[in-house]
């Protein structure tokens, strides 16, 4: 049995935008695959050729597709009075990217595809990322951490983007 320690590095920017306009950028900026046939597709591809010719049309003008949606705040408020703060969780990728990860460092798997975090709060809505080349650095691979570092700065610029 091991255990490895990691120190995540988190990126936050804070927008004045509302909820609605955050999430609206965001859906405008990845795509929005139907997963079952994506999956098949992806399944019935023999080459890599043909998996890219599967996965590009999937992906948005970001170059990430929108694997799920968890909408915490429709769990967390249920039977409360009022508005409550909204806060939605977005699992996004491209599968190409993580391809290129985890042929080098299997465990690259564990952090694709990443996490992105919409929340309101009092100051603002926040959109946070916990950065893929902070949780395989320990893992001292040049090649892996070039691939997770050009993905961190591609995730937020999305973010920053989305946050106006």
């Amino acid at each position: 049995m091991a255990t490895k320690q990691i120190n995540v590095e988190r990126f936050s920017v804070i927008s004045r935008k509302s909820f609605q306009d955050i999430l609206a950028a965001l859906n405008a900026a990845v795509g929005h695959p139907d997963m079952n046939v994506f999956r098949e597709s992806i399944g019935a591809a023999t080459t890599l050729s043909e998996l890219e010719r599967v996965i590009q049309p999937g992906v948005g003008p970001s170059g990430f597709m929108e694997f799920i949606r968890f909408d915490h705040g429709e769990v967390v408020h249920k039977g409360e009075a009022g508005a409550a703060p909204r806060i939605v969780r977005l699992l996004i990728g491209n599968p190409l990217i993580m391809r290129q990860m985890v042929e080098q460092l299997p465990d690259a798997g564990s952090y694709a595809p990443v996490t992105i975090l919409v929340d309101e709060r009092p100051d603002g809505v926040h959109l946070s990322y916990d950065r893929v080349a902070s949780f395989l650095a320990p893992y001292e691979n040049t090649e892996v951490s070039k691939v997770a570092l050009e993905l961190d700065a591609k995730v937020e610029t999305l973010l920053a983007s989305a946050a106006g």
